[in-house]
């Protein structure tokens, strides 16, 4: 009988600890941005608060594999699924590196959209994954950045891409790239790439540098990914070009910014929901784009990110006004219209 207690416990022990190859997705925080962001060296001390939302993620162990299973707005994940085959470490670098290009996205459109001043100044690409069929794999790494092409520069990653898909299969390709502060080159081979495109077999990610006469400071040490970046933008335009602009509103959001002030999905929407909700936010600001075509023929009942968003919000039976956003620009109408 005691032999039998013993194992028990060991069990129990076991399935609190042990890793699996497997993901937890959680509702995470709600938190105010004034936390993080700091515009012209200026307190913002105007009423009400604008939040930036995350998930959180962990490794999933037997007992939490259970919790996922009972808990409604709790999902597993591969750990394919979740890093893309990185170790721990990189996939949070990776996600530092998201973080990064968001505020610097987000520093240009909330200056450039209150009519100041600024420059944005592109860098290249970090480079987040090597596919196993790359002829680059060796070679390049994780936060290496690639910076031309066959000798040629590029003013976004768009450009960079749509170049190299123009090669042809088995071409020989010169990429030149920053490691570790050293200018390099290597050369390759054009190989098809998951999409059926052509290309080199690399992840990647804007790098850019913002320059502006107004300081603009982040502190968000632990916090990584891109999905901020409309909601920093939107604090970053009130604080200087509408202070009022919340009008004593807790207004959550969650999206990706780009350097046309478009607003871009994002993942776990439906947890984000639930969090904002749980903090007391009025208003959610969600993605409302087109699901792909890919997409919708994988899963025919596919919904968008604000689809996903008004779902969640029903569920749990919220008060909080679920607003559908294209842009940086519609979340500020949608603020001064509806005071």
């Amino acid at each position: 009988m005691a032999l039998i207690r013993h194992c028990g416990l060991i069990a129990t022990f076991l399935a609190f600890v042990v890793p699996l190859p497997y993901y937890i997705e959680v509702p995470g925080g709600s938190e105010d941005i004034r936390q993080v962001l700091k515009v012209n060296d200026t307190e913002d001390k105007e009423a009400g608060a604008y939040q930036f939302v995350t998930v959180g993620v962990q490794h999933a162990t037997v007992a939490h594999m259970i919790y996922a299973w009972l808990t409604p707005f709790t999902d597993i994940r591969s750990a394919q699924e979740t890093t893309g085959g990185s170790s721990d470490v990189e996939f949070m670098r990776i996600n530092q590196f998201y973080m990064q290009t968001s505020q610097n996205m987000a520093k240009y459109q909330g200056l450039k959209t209150a009519g100041k001043d600024i420059e944005l100044k592109y860098l290249g690409v970090y480079v987040l994954t090597v596919t196993d069929n790359s002829t680059f794999k060796g070679i390049l790494n994780i936060s290496d950045t690639v910076t031309a092409v066959n000798d040629q520069t590029f003013d976004s990653s768009k450009d960079l891409i749509d170049y190299v898909n123009s090669q042809k299969l088995g071409d020989s390709v010169k990429v030149t790239y920053e490691e570790d502060g050293q200018t390099k080159s290597a050369e390759g081979k054009i190989i098809t790439l998951e999409n059926g495109k052509n290309g080199i077999g690399i992840g990647l990610i804007d790098r850019t540098e913002v320059t502006s006469d107004v300081p603009i400071r982040f502190s968000t040490a632990g916090i990584g990914g891109p999905s901020a970046g409309l909601m920093f933008s939107l604090a970053i335009y009130t604080q200087i070009a509408d202070p009022g602009l919340r009008n004593g509103r807790i207004v959550a959001g969650t999206g990706t910014i780009d350097r046309d002030g478009n607003v871009g999905d994002i993942g776990g929407i439906d947890k984000k929901v639930v969090a904002s909700a749980r903090e007391g936010a009025a208003i959610f600001f969600a993605p409302d784009n087109p699901v792909s075509e890919e997409e919708q023929k994988a899963h025919p009942d596919a919904k968008n990110n604000y689809q996903t968003a008004l779902e969640a919000a029903k569920t749990i039976k919220t008060a909080m006004k679920i607003v559908p956003v294209k842009t940086l620009q519609d979340a500020i109408d949608y603020l001064k219209n509806n005071p």
